[in-house]
């Protein structure tokens, strides 16, 4: 399976636009988080979420949410990268969640407290 996996991972970071060393530094990470490891092969192989793995409450999905979040400003911004790259918003999600894992006060403060531009006055 962990095969199966890097050629996975290959994949989506050659769809999403990413280079080699992000490819090497991606699965270096992923290999050594049980967790998100298991969601990642979970998802390769049922094309849907585990969501059994959480770090202070927060699954996979919640990043995804959060992240559709950001990306809403970042096209109110006119930065479209991931506009119709669903493979670059998954493979930021798996990357997130492992940086989350490492400095999860970081990344909760910034789910709890950062929201897109749906409302008015965020930049004033």
């Amino acid at each position: 399976m962990k095969e199966k996996a890097y050629a996975w991972a290959k994949a989506l970071c050659y769809y999403a636009g990413e280079d080699e060393a992000f490819l090497e530094q991606f699965w270096k990470a992923l290999i050594q988080s049980e967790g998100i490891y298991r969601e990642f092969v979970y998802y390769l192989e049922h094309q849907n979420f585990l969501c059994e793995y959480k770090i202070q409450g927060y699954s996979l999905v919640d990043i995804m949410v959060w992240q559709m979040d950001h990306f809403k400003a970042q096209l109110d911004r006119g930065k479209d990268d991931m506009k119709n790259n669903g493979d670059k918003m998954l493979l930021m999600a798996f990357h997130t969640m492992l940086e989350m894992e490492q400095d999860p006060t970081r990344y909760i403060f910034s789910m709890q407290n950062e929201t897109g531009t749906d409302y008015p006055g965020k930049y004033e």
